[in-house]
């Protein structure tokens, strides 16, 4: 059993979250160069709940960049678009969506706390006790939790329990993964949401979305990593035994590697997206410099002129900018120290893997067996949105379908969180105040 299955709601035990309400959900993915909408029913199947995506929306960004909402009003009106189109689709509408969050530097911390068992034994209500009290200790100003995950239970001196309820002893600890993002971009992107009259269900980091869609259970299992490589940010996740270990993103993304190409061609940006993807390749071929393309120029009056490039020079361009950020994104999980946890499998997924060469450039930077992959455990996808692009929502849908496997799910509160840990603290100090109810009414 791992801690996804332990950890998927079966009665009523204090902590947030569940399975999609009356089989349909819709996942909201808000990128730098795409916003996607999902809506899916659950088929109830011998193997079990298997979500169908029965409507699809896409459309160009807006208003979006680094996946940070910079224009409200455009970010709002391509996820009303995007939306409708889905409804339309689907032929039902939606009242409420979840939504994904590249922004906001996503960051990682693992807290542990311990309790007394006054009745020696391990229940729900004691269970329930302990979350309280180590996310009553958590304290990060300016950003609000995402996520919660218990990683391993220990009961007295036992620790690595993945399901410690009806055991007995004296204590009873707990490790626990919260992922956290700042308040300020998260607070825009569910302004614009409220803007288009749907109700919020809930948020979900990028990569770990990406990762519930694109990673097999033995990568889960044994220890993976999963890049997710968007347009205006990268973003990664660390898995293994069954539970999500890290989070992490670097701003940098395949809109900067266009940027990069418009620069050192000195061609439009529209012009340079298309040079890349019709042309670009992280790997050497012996042809590159006699292979010569067309490049319009910048200077040219309707798109009239164009100059000569050999097909080398744009994939020189376009390495380094990959190489970097694969870099970047290895130096920071080794930083955090999950090396040794992810394994020796690397997964990658998003629009800017689709890039020819990439795998091999990554499989060079970390030393890993490296695929490419897209959503995998839903059905319904059309070939025009079963590719790495559409991983995130896809890991939506599963994971509304299964019930959300953290201590607490749902909209996050934008504000008070600290303010009320603070209070919290002080009127256990005091002897007075509930524990249970703080929590209650924090998330």
């Amino acid at each position: 059993m791992s801690v996804f299955d332990f950890l998927r709601p079966r009665q009523s035990t204090g902590v947030t979250g569940g399975k999609a309400s009356g089989g349909v959900c819709a996942a909201l993915d808000v990128g730098s160069s795409k916003i996607a909408c999902f809506i899916a029913k659950t088929d109830q199947t011998i193997a079990g709940p298997r979500p169908r995506v029965v409507g699809v929306g896409h459309q160009s960004s807006r208003g979006v960049r680094a996946g940070a909402v910079v224009d409200m009003d455009g970010a709002a009106d391509a996820i009303r678009t995007a939306v409708e189109q889905a409804e339309r689709m689907a032929g039902l509408a939606v009242n409420s969506v979840t939504v994904t969050l590249s922004a906001g530097q996503p960051t990682s911390t693992r807290i542990a706390a311990e309790i007394d068992l006054p009745q020696r034994e391990v229940t729900e209500r004691e269970l329930s006790r302990l979350l309280n009290g180590a996310l009553s200790e958590f304290d990060a100003e300016d950003r609000v939790v995402l996520h919660a995950i218990p990683l391993a239970w220990s009961v007295d001196d036992h620790r690595g329990i993945r399901d410690p309820r009806g055991m007995f002893g004296r204590t009873l600890g707990v490790e626990v993964h919260v992922i956290t993002a700042a308040i300020g971009p998260l607070r825009n992107l569910l302004t614009c949401v409220e803007r288009c009259h749907y109700d919020l269900r809930g948020v979900v980091a990028t990569p770990y979305a990406s990762g519930l869609s694109a990673l097999h259970d033995d990568e889960v299992q044994l220890g993976a990593t999963i890049i997710d490589m968007g347009a205006g940010a990268t973003t990664a996740a660390v898995f293994a035994e069954g539970a999500l270990l890290h989070i992490d993103a670097v701003p940098v993304g395949g809109s900067h590697v266009t940027s990069d190409v418009a620069r050192g061609l000195s061609t439009p940006l529209s012009s340079a997206e298309r040079l890349k993807i019709l042309y670009g390749s992280v790997l050497d071929s012996p042809e590159d410099d006699q292979q010569m393309i067309e490049v319009p120029s910048v200077t040219g009056e309707n798109g009239a002129a164009y100059d000569s490039a050999p097909r080398s020079l744009l994939n020189s361009i376009i390495r380094p900018r990959l190489e970097e950020t694969f870099e970047l994104i290895r130096d920071r999980l080794d930083a955090a120290g999950v090396e040794k946890s992810s394994g020796r499998r690397l997964v990658l997924t998003g629009g800017g893997a689709q890039l020819p060469g990439t795998a091999e450039l990554a499989g060079r930077v970390f030393g890993k067996q490296v695929r490419i992959a897209g959503p995998s455990g839903v059905s319904g996808l059309g070939d025009a949105v079963s590719g790495p692009a559409f991983s995130a929502a896809a890991g939506i849908v599963r994971r509304e379908t299964r019930g959300a496997a953290e201590a607490i799910a749902g909209p996050p509160r934008l504000g008070g969180f600290v303010a009320q840990g603070r209070r919290a603290r002080e009127e256990r100090q005091q002897g007075a105040g509930s524990m249970w109810r703080w929590f209650a009414e924090s998330f």
